[in-house]
Protein backbone atom coordinates (compact mmCIF):
# COMPACT_ATOMS: atom_id res chain seq x y z
CA UNK A 1 0.00 0.00 0.00
CA UNK A 2 0.86 3.66 -0.80
CA UNK A 3 0.19 5.53 2.79
CA UNK A 4 1.17 9.04 3.07
CA UNK A 5 1.85 10.83 6.56
CA UNK A 6 1.65 14.54 6.96
CA UNK A 7 3.34 15.78 10.41
CA UNK A 8 6.71 14.01 11.48
CA UNK A 9 6.00 14.96 15.52
CA UNK A 10 5.46 12.64 17.85
CA UNK A 11 2.32 11.02 16.40
CA UNK A 12 3.57 11.17 12.88
CA UNK A 13 7.05 9.74 14.00
CA UNK A 14 5.76 6.73 16.33
CA UNK A 15 3.49 5.42 13.23
CA UNK A 16 6.04 5.96 10.78
CA UNK A 17 8.53 3.78 12.45
CA UNK A 18 5.74 1.33 13.24
CA UNK A 19 4.62 1.24 9.61
CA UNK A 20 7.75 1.33 7.98
CA UNK A 21 7.99 -2.33 9.32
CA UNK A 22 4.95 -3.67 7.76
CA UNK A 23 6.06 -3.45 3.75
CA UNK A 24 4.46 -0.36 3.06
CA UNK A 25 5.31 2.49 0.21
CA UNK A 26 5.64 5.21 2.69
CA UNK A 27 5.76 8.39 2.23
CA UNK A 28 6.51 11.56 5.32
CA UNK A 29 5.51 15.38 4.39
CA UNK A 30 6.62 17.67 7.06
CA UNK A 31 7.74 21.44 6.63
CA UNK A 32 10.39 21.23 8.93
CA UNK A 33 13.56 20.41 7.08
CA UNK A 34 15.49 19.19 10.38
CA UNK A 35 12.72 16.83 11.81
CA UNK A 36 12.49 15.32 7.85
CA UNK A 37 16.50 14.73 8.18
CA UNK A 38 15.83 12.90 11.39
CA UNK A 39 13.18 10.95 9.79
CA UNK A 40 15.42 10.11 6.68
CA UNK A 41 18.18 8.93 8.76
CA UNK A 42 16.30 6.24 10.21
CA UNK A 43 13.57 5.23 8.70
CA UNK A 44 13.10 3.84 4.95
CA UNK A 45 10.95 5.80 3.72
CA UNK A 46 10.85 8.79 0.99
CA UNK A 47 10.52 12.73 3.14
CA UNK A 48 8.90 15.20 1.15
CA UNK A 49 10.16 18.88 2.97
CA UNK A 50 6.97 21.21 2.03
CA UNK A 51 3.35 22.17 3.58
CA UNK A 52 0.96 19.01 3.35
CA UNK A 53 -1.55 21.68 2.58
CA UNK A 54 0.20 22.50 -0.44
CA UNK A 55 -1.81 20.63 -3.98
CA UNK A 56 1.98 20.96 -5.56
CA UNK A 57 3.70 19.07 -2.63
CA UNK A 58 1.01 16.41 -2.28
CA UNK A 59 0.71 16.28 -6.26
CA UNK A 60 4.70 16.02 -6.38
CA UNK A 61 4.23 13.41 -3.18
CA UNK A 62 2.11 10.76 -5.73
CA UNK A 63 -1.19 11.76 -3.76
CA UNK A 64 -3.15 10.70 -6.94
CA UNK A 65 -1.89 7.16 -6.13
CA UNK A 66 -1.96 7.41 -2.45
CA UNK A 67 -4.27 4.47 -0.40
CA UNK A 68 -4.24 5.92 2.40
CA UNK A 69 -3.24 9.83 3.89
CA UNK A 70 -3.02 10.16 6.99
CA UNK A 71 -2.85 13.60 8.75
CA UNK A 72 -1.24 14.31 12.11
CA UNK A 73 0.14 18.16 12.22
CA UNK A 74 -0.56 19.95 15.39
CA UNK A 75 -3.40 22.14 14.07
CA UNK A 76 -6.85 20.31 13.73
CA UNK A 77 -7.87 22.90 11.04
CA UNK A 78 -4.58 22.03 8.88
CA UNK A 79 -5.14 17.92 9.42
CA UNK A 80 -8.72 18.66 8.18
CA UNK A 81 -8.08 20.69 5.01
CA UNK A 82 -5.12 18.51 4.19
CA UNK A 83 -7.37 15.67 4.20
CA UNK A 84 -9.79 17.22 1.97
CA UNK A 85 -7.47 17.95 -0.59
CA UNK A 86 -5.69 14.92 -0.21
CA UNK A 87 -9.42 12.94 -1.30
CA UNK A 88 -10.22 15.80 -4.29
CA UNK A 89 -6.82 14.92 -5.60
CA UNK A 90 -7.50 10.47 -5.38
CA UNK A 91 -6.08 9.74 -2.28
CA UNK A 92 -8.89 6.46 -1.57
CA UNK A 93 -9.03 6.70 2.00
CA UNK A 94 -7.79 9.95 4.68
CA UNK A 95 -7.85 9.93 8.08
CA UNK A 96 -7.41 13.43 10.39
CA UNK A 97 -6.26 13.81 14.00
CA UNK A 98 -8.77 16.52 15.52
CA UNK A 99 -8.04 17.50 19.03
CA UNK A 100 -10.55 19.90 19.87
CA UNK A 101 -13.04 18.53 22.18
CA UNK A 102 -15.88 21.13 19.92
CA UNK A 103 -14.62 19.16 16.28
CA UNK A 104 -14.78 15.85 17.96
CA UNK A 105 -18.54 16.30 19.02
CA UNK A 106 -19.30 16.71 15.74
CA UNK A 107 -17.12 13.85 13.80
CA UNK A 108 -19.62 11.95 12.32
CA UNK A 109 -20.85 15.18 10.49
CA UNK A 110 -16.92 15.60 9.48
CA UNK A 111 -16.90 12.55 8.01
CA UNK A 112 -19.91 12.83 5.64
CA UNK A 113 -18.97 15.96 4.46
CA UNK A 114 -15.89 16.24 3.87
CA UNK A 115 -15.07 12.50 3.14
CA UNK A 116 -12.82 11.51 6.02
CA UNK A 117 -12.64 7.90 6.40
CA UNK A 118 -11.59 8.02 9.60
CA UNK A 119 -10.80 10.34 13.07
CA UNK A 120 -8.63 10.16 15.77
CA UNK A 121 -8.42 11.63 18.82
CA UNK A 122 -5.22 10.80 20.98
CA UNK A 123 -6.64 12.69 23.98
CA UNK A 124 -10.07 10.82 24.06
CA UNK A 125 -8.41 7.72 23.41
CA UNK A 126 -6.08 8.21 26.44
CA UNK A 127 -8.62 9.34 28.97
CA UNK A 128 -10.67 6.46 28.12
CA UNK A 129 -7.63 3.53 28.84
CA UNK A 130 -6.91 5.78 31.92
CA UNK A 131 -10.68 5.14 32.44
CA UNK A 132 -9.83 1.58 32.26
CA UNK A 133 -7.04 1.79 34.66
CA UNK A 134 -9.03 3.34 37.63
CA UNK A 135 -11.53 0.44 37.53
CA UNK A 136 -9.36 -2.15 37.78
CA UNK A 137 -6.78 -0.73 40.08
CA UNK A 138 -4.08 -3.87 40.27
CA UNK A 139 -3.88 -3.75 36.53
CA UNK A 140 -0.93 -1.32 34.90
CA UNK A 141 -2.32 -2.26 31.52
CA UNK A 142 -6.51 -2.44 30.22
CA UNK A 143 -7.18 -3.32 26.82
CA UNK A 144 -10.75 -3.53 25.18
CA UNK A 145 -11.90 -5.72 22.28
CA UNK A 146 -14.82 -6.69 20.64
CA UNK A 147 -17.13 -3.18 21.88
CA UNK A 148 -16.27 -4.02 25.16
CA UNK A 149 -17.10 -7.55 25.25
CA UNK A 150 -13.25 -9.01 25.51
CA UNK A 151 -10.75 -7.21 27.90
CA UNK A 152 -7.09 -8.43 28.35
CA UNK A 153 -5.49 -7.09 31.82
CA UNK A 154 -2.28 -6.93 32.55
CA UNK A 155 -1.19 -7.10 36.26
CA UNK A 156 1.84 -8.16 38.35
CA UNK A 157 2.18 -11.52 39.89
CA UNK A 158 2.42 -11.19 43.95
CA UNK A 159 2.87 -13.86 46.19
CA UNK A 160 -0.08 -13.06 48.08
CA UNK A 161 -2.08 -14.42 44.65
CA UNK A 162 -1.54 -17.91 45.67
CA UNK A 163 -0.35 -18.18 42.20
CA UNK A 164 2.90 -18.46 42.21
CA UNK A 165 4.79 -21.66 42.24
CA UNK A 166 2.10 -23.97 40.13
CA UNK A 167 1.58 -24.59 37.14
CA UNK A 168 -1.68 -23.01 35.31
CA UNK A 169 -3.36 -26.01 35.02
CA UNK A 170 -3.29 -26.78 38.79
CA UNK A 171 -4.54 -23.72 39.50
CA UNK A 172 -7.37 -23.49 36.93
CA UNK A 173 -8.39 -26.71 38.85
CA UNK A 174 -8.32 -25.84 42.25
CA UNK A 175 -9.55 -22.37 41.35
CA UNK A 176 -11.96 -22.19 38.31
CA UNK A 177 -12.33 -19.64 36.28
CA UNK A 178 -13.34 -18.19 33.02
CA UNK A 179 -9.90 -15.93 31.94
CA UNK A 180 -7.35 -17.36 29.84
CA UNK A 181 -3.67 -16.36 30.80
CA UNK A 182 -2.40 -15.48 27.55
CA UNK A 183 1.03 -13.34 27.53
CA UNK A 184 3.36 -12.70 30.50
CA UNK A 185 6.83 -10.83 30.71
CA UNK A 186 9.44 -12.52 32.29
CA UNK A 187 13.08 -11.25 32.72
CA UNK A 188 12.39 -9.09 29.91
CA UNK A 189 10.97 -11.88 27.67
CA UNK A 190 7.70 -12.22 26.14
CA UNK A 191 6.20 -15.87 26.39
CA UNK A 192 2.59 -17.54 25.44
CA UNK A 193 2.35 -19.60 28.33
CA UNK A 194 0.42 -23.29 28.35
CA UNK A 195 -1.05 -25.23 30.97
CA UNK A 196 1.91 -26.83 32.30
CA UNK A 197 3.63 -22.96 32.47
CA UNK A 198 4.11 -21.59 36.23
CA UNK A 199 4.15 -18.00 37.09
CA UNK A 200 6.39 -16.64 39.58
CA UNK A 201 6.69 -13.90 41.66
CA UNK A 202 7.62 -10.93 39.79
CA UNK A 203 5.92 -11.78 36.33
CA UNK A 204 3.81 -9.58 34.31
CA UNK A 205 1.15 -11.69 33.51
CA UNK A 206 -1.87 -10.79 31.37
CA UNK A 207 -4.99 -12.49 31.16
CA UNK A 208 -8.17 -12.42 28.81
CA UNK A 209 -12.06 -12.96 29.37
CA UNK A 210 -15.40 -11.15 29.46
CA UNK A 211 -15.40 -8.11 32.12
CA UNK A 212 -17.73 -10.43 34.58
CA UNK A 213 -14.96 -13.17 34.39
CA UNK A 214 -12.00 -10.53 34.89
CA UNK A 215 -13.50 -9.07 37.84
CA UNK A 216 -14.52 -12.50 39.55
CA UNK A 217 -10.40 -14.01 38.72
CA UNK A 218 -9.44 -10.52 41.03
CA UNK A 219 -11.57 -11.11 43.89
CA UNK A 220 -10.30 -14.63 43.63
CA UNK A 221 -6.89 -13.89 44.41
CA UNK A 222 -7.89 -11.28 46.43
CA UNK A 223 -7.92 -7.98 44.34
CA UNK A 224 -11.46 -7.04 44.06
CA UNK A 225 -11.37 -4.57 46.49
CA UNK A 226 -10.01 -0.73 46.73
CA UNK A 227 -12.17 1.01 44.36
CA UNK A 228 -11.19 4.73 43.29
CA UNK A 229 -13.73 6.93 44.48
CA UNK A 230 -11.15 10.36 44.67
CA UNK A 231 -8.76 11.00 42.32
CA UNK A 232 -6.04 14.02 41.78
CA UNK A 233 -4.92 15.19 38.28
CA UNK A 234 -1.72 16.99 37.70
CA UNK A 235 -2.03 19.30 34.42
CA UNK A 236 -5.11 20.58 32.89
CA UNK A 237 -4.65 19.08 29.61
CA UNK A 238 -7.03 17.99 27.10
CA UNK A 239 -6.59 14.41 28.50
CA UNK A 240 -7.63 15.54 32.23
CA UNK A 241 -10.96 17.35 30.45
CA UNK A 242 -11.65 13.91 28.59
CA UNK A 243 -11.02 11.66 32.13
CA UNK A 244 -12.98 14.15 33.83
CA UNK A 245 -16.21 13.27 31.62
CA UNK A 246 -16.14 10.11 31.88
CA UNK A 247 -15.28 9.54 35.50
CA UNK A 248 -17.58 11.66 36.72
CA UNK A 249 -20.23 9.75 34.80
CA UNK A 250 -19.60 6.80 37.60
CA UNK A 251 -19.54 8.94 40.48
CA UNK A 252 -15.29 9.54 41.11
CA UNK A 253 -14.70 12.94 42.70
CA UNK A 254 -12.06 15.45 40.22
CA UNK A 255 -9.71 17.49 41.12
CA UNK A 256 -7.20 19.02 38.56
CA UNK A 257 -3.93 21.06 39.65
CA UNK A 258 -3.11 23.67 36.72
CA UNK A 259 -0.53 26.65 36.62
CA UNK A 260 -2.23 28.64 34.20
CA UNK A 261 -4.82 30.87 35.83
CA UNK A 262 -6.85 31.08 32.05
CA UNK A 263 -6.36 27.46 31.98
CA UNK A 264 -8.20 27.15 35.09
CA UNK A 265 -11.10 29.55 34.33
CA UNK A 266 -11.64 27.47 31.27
CA UNK A 267 -11.62 24.23 33.56
CA UNK A 268 -14.20 25.17 35.63
CA UNK A 269 -16.14 26.73 33.23
CA UNK A 270 -16.24 23.12 31.40
CA UNK A 271 -16.19 20.83 34.90
CA UNK A 272 -18.31 22.69 37.04
CA UNK A 273 -18.78 19.65 39.28
CA UNK A 274 -14.75 19.24 39.33
CA UNK A 275 -12.18 20.96 42.30
CA UNK A 276 -9.77 23.23 39.82
CA UNK A 277 -6.91 24.12 41.78
CA UNK A 278 -4.41 26.84 40.61
CA UNK A 279 -1.18 26.49 41.46
CA UNK A 280 2.11 24.50 40.52
CA UNK A 281 1.26 20.58 41.63
CA UNK A 282 4.76 19.67 41.97
CA UNK A 283 5.44 22.50 44.90
CA UNK A 284 5.72 20.83 48.10
CA UNK A 285 3.70 23.68 49.87
CA UNK A 286 1.01 23.19 46.76
CA UNK A 287 1.32 19.24 47.51
CA UNK A 288 0.69 19.69 51.31
CA UNK A 289 -1.36 22.54 51.71
CA UNK A 290 -4.03 21.38 49.40
CA UNK A 291 -3.50 17.22 50.04
CA UNK A 292 -2.96 16.49 46.78
CA UNK A 293 -1.28 12.88 47.34
CA UNK A 294 -4.37 12.18 50.19
CA UNK A 295 -5.93 10.31 47.21
CA UNK A 296 -6.91 7.28 45.99
CA UNK A 297 -5.06 7.61 42.30
CA UNK A 298 -2.72 10.02 41.25
CA UNK A 299 -2.40 10.81 37.60
CA UNK A 300 0.53 12.96 35.74
CA UNK A 301 -0.94 14.52 32.32
CA UNK A 302 1.51 17.54 32.22
CA UNK A 303 3.32 18.18 28.88
CA UNK A 304 6.47 17.43 30.48
CA UNK A 305 7.82 13.68 30.89
CA UNK A 306 10.00 14.96 33.77
CA UNK A 307 7.65 16.18 36.15
CA UNK A 308 5.67 13.39 34.78
CA UNK A 309 7.96 10.93 36.20
CA UNK A 310 8.72 13.14 39.22
CA UNK A 311 5.59 13.09 40.96
CA UNK A 312 4.52 9.53 39.92
CA UNK A 313 7.00 8.74 42.02
CA UNK A 314 6.36 11.33 44.60
CA UNK A 315 3.30 9.65 44.66
CA UNK A 316 4.00 6.17 44.72
CA UNK A 317 6.44 6.40 47.33
CA UNK A 318 3.66 8.16 49.50
CA UNK A 319 1.77 4.96 49.11
CA UNK A 320 -1.00 6.01 46.40
CA UNK A 321 -2.51 3.26 45.42
CA UNK A 322 -3.13 3.93 42.13
CA UNK A 323 -0.65 5.96 40.12
CA UNK A 324 -0.75 6.49 36.24
CA UNK A 325 1.74 8.97 34.62
CA UNK A 326 1.50 10.11 30.69
CA UNK A 327 5.07 8.95 28.84
CA UNK A 328 6.48 9.60 25.79
CA UNK A 329 10.17 9.62 25.93
CA UNK A 330 11.03 5.57 25.79
CA UNK A 331 14.12 5.73 28.57
CA UNK A 332 11.78 7.33 31.13
CA UNK A 333 8.91 5.13 30.51
CA UNK A 334 12.12 2.33 31.54
CA UNK A 335 12.70 4.60 34.37
CA UNK A 336 9.13 4.75 35.61
CA UNK A 337 9.02 0.69 35.46
CA UNK A 338 11.83 -0.05 37.47
CA UNK A 339 10.27 2.58 40.04
CA UNK A 340 7.42 0.46 40.32
CA UNK A 341 4.94 2.85 38.24
CA UNK A 342 3.66 0.54 35.76
CA UNK A 343 0.45 2.28 34.55
CA UNK A 344 2.19 4.27 31.52
CA UNK A 345 0.08 5.89 28.45
CA UNK A 346 1.30 6.80 25.61
CA UNK A 347 -0.83 9.08 23.08
CA UNK A 348 0.95 8.73 20.50
CA UNK A 349 1.48 5.10 20.54
CA UNK A 350 -2.18 4.52 20.91
CA UNK A 351 -2.85 6.38 18.44
CA UNK A 352 -0.44 4.85 15.97
CA UNK A 353 -2.06 1.32 17.31
CA UNK A 354 -5.22 2.82 15.97
CA UNK A 355 -4.32 3.54 12.72
CA UNK A 356 -2.05 0.08 12.00
CA UNK A 357 -5.10 -1.84 12.82
CA UNK A 358 -6.96 0.69 10.11
CA UNK A 359 -3.77 0.00 7.26
CA UNK A 360 -4.01 -3.51 8.58
CA UNK A 361 -7.83 -3.85 7.83
CA UNK A 362 -7.54 -2.07 4.30
CA UNK A 363 -4.84 -4.64 3.25
CA UNK A 364 -7.24 -7.28 3.70
CA UNK A 365 -10.64 -6.09 2.91
CA UNK A 366 -11.89 -9.01 1.27
CA UNK A 367 -10.76 -11.28 3.88
CA UNK A 368 -11.18 -11.89 7.59
CA UNK A 369 -9.66 -8.33 8.57
CA UNK A 370 -8.36 -6.32 11.26
CA UNK A 371 -10.55 -4.64 13.74
CA UNK A 372 -7.71 -3.67 16.31
CA UNK A 373 -4.31 -4.27 17.33
CA UNK A 374 -2.70 -4.03 21.00
CA UNK A 375 0.65 -4.16 21.15
CA UNK A 376 2.37 -4.95 24.74
CA UNK A 377 5.97 -4.61 25.47
CA UNK A 378 6.78 -2.38 22.72
CA UNK A 379 5.39 -4.66 19.94
CA UNK A 380 7.02 -7.74 21.18
CA UNK A 381 3.81 -9.28 21.28
CA UNK A 382 0.49 -8.26 19.08
CA UNK A 383 -3.31 -8.76 20.24
CA UNK A 384 -4.73 -8.98 17.22
CA UNK A 385 -8.90 -8.53 16.85
CA UNK A 386 -10.33 -10.17 13.60
CA UNK A 387 -13.43 -10.28 12.14
CA UNK A 388 -14.35 -13.98 11.19
CA UNK A 389 -15.40 -14.04 7.19
CA UNK A 390 -16.41 -17.04 5.21
CA UNK A 391 -12.60 -16.98 3.63
CA UNK A 392 -11.27 -18.06 6.59
CA UNK A 393 -9.37 -21.60 5.84
CA UNK A 394 -10.82 -23.07 8.75
CA UNK A 395 -14.54 -22.30 9.89
CA UNK A 396 -16.26 -24.79 12.24
CA UNK A 397 -13.18 -26.39 12.56
CA UNK A 398 -12.75 -27.77 16.05
CA UNK A 399 -9.11 -25.83 17.51
CA UNK A 400 -7.89 -29.24 18.62
CA UNK A 401 -7.87 -30.33 15.22
CA UNK A 402 -5.66 -27.63 13.45
CA UNK A 403 -2.86 -29.23 15.97
CA UNK A 404 0.63 -28.35 14.71
CA UNK A 405 -0.95 -26.27 11.81
CA UNK A 406 -0.94 -23.83 13.97
CA UNK A 407 1.95 -20.88 13.49
CA UNK A 408 4.38 -21.38 17.02
CA UNK A 409 3.46 -18.16 19.31
CA UNK A 410 0.24 -17.97 18.13
CA UNK A 411 -2.85 -18.45 20.41
CA UNK A 412 -6.11 -17.51 20.11
CA UNK A 413 -7.45 -16.26 23.45
CA UNK A 414 -10.48 -15.56 23.19
CA UNK A 415 -13.52 -15.55 21.06
CA UNK A 416 -16.72 -12.58 21.06
CA UNK A 417 -20.16 -14.55 19.49
CA UNK A 418 -23.71 -13.44 19.43
CA UNK A 419 -23.13 -11.34 22.83
CA UNK A 420 -21.14 -13.58 24.35
CA UNK A 421 -17.16 -14.39 25.33
CA UNK A 422 -15.66 -17.96 24.78
CA UNK A 423 -12.44 -18.79 26.57
CA UNK A 424 -11.19 -21.50 23.57
CA UNK A 425 -10.45 -25.02 24.55
CA UNK A 426 -9.95 -27.64 22.09
CA UNK A 427 -13.62 -28.25 21.09
CA UNK A 428 -13.65 -24.68 19.96
CA UNK A 429 -14.72 -24.01 16.39
CA UNK A 430 -14.69 -20.44 15.48
CA UNK A 431 -17.54 -19.16 12.58
CA UNK A 432 -18.09 -16.79 10.43
CA UNK A 433 -19.03 -13.44 12.25
CA UNK A 434 -16.90 -14.07 14.72
CA UNK A 435 -14.27 -11.67 16.53
CA UNK A 436 -11.21 -13.63 17.23
CA UNK A 437 -8.49 -12.26 19.25
CA UNK A 438 -5.03 -13.87 18.79
CA UNK A 439 -2.10 -13.35 20.62
CA UNK A 440 1.08 -13.47 18.06
CA UNK A 441 4.37 -13.56 19.60
CA UNK A 442 6.93 -11.98 16.81
CA UNK A 443 4.82 -12.36 13.74
CA UNK A 444 2.58 -10.01 11.69
CA UNK A 445 -1.04 -10.92 11.02
CA UNK A 446 -3.26 -9.06 8.46
CA UNK A 447 -5.30 -12.10 8.19
CA UNK A 448 -7.02 -14.62 9.90
CA UNK A 449 -5.58 -17.34 7.76
CA UNK A 450 -2.08 -16.12 8.92
CA UNK A 451 -2.44 -18.17 11.79
CA UNK A 452 -2.05 -21.33 10.15
CA UNK A 453 1.52 -22.44 8.62
CA UNK A 454 1.33 -23.05 4.67
CA UNK A 455 1.29 -26.65 3.91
Amino acid sequence: MKIMIIGCGKVGFTLARQLSGENHDLVLIDHRAEAMQVADSTLDLMCVVGSGASIQILREAGVKDADLVVAVMGSDELNIICCLIAKKLGARHTVARVRSPEYYREANLLKREIGLNMIINPESAAAQEISRLLRVPSAFSVESFARGLVEMIGFPILESDGMAGMSLFEYSKKHPNGVLMCTVVRGGEAIVPNGRFVPQVGDKAYVVGSQGEIVKFFQTIGRGGNRIRQITVLGGSKIATYLTWAVEKVGMKVRIVEQNPEKCLTLSDKLPDSLIICGDGTDSAVIESEGLLDTDAFIALTNRDEENLLMAMTAQRHGVKKVIAKMSRPNYIDMMRESGVDSIISPKDITANQISAYVRAMARSEGSAVENVYKPLGGAVEAVEFTATATAKFLDTPLKDLGRRLKPGILVAAIAREGRTIIPDGSTSIRAGDKVIVMAKSIFLQDLNEILQES
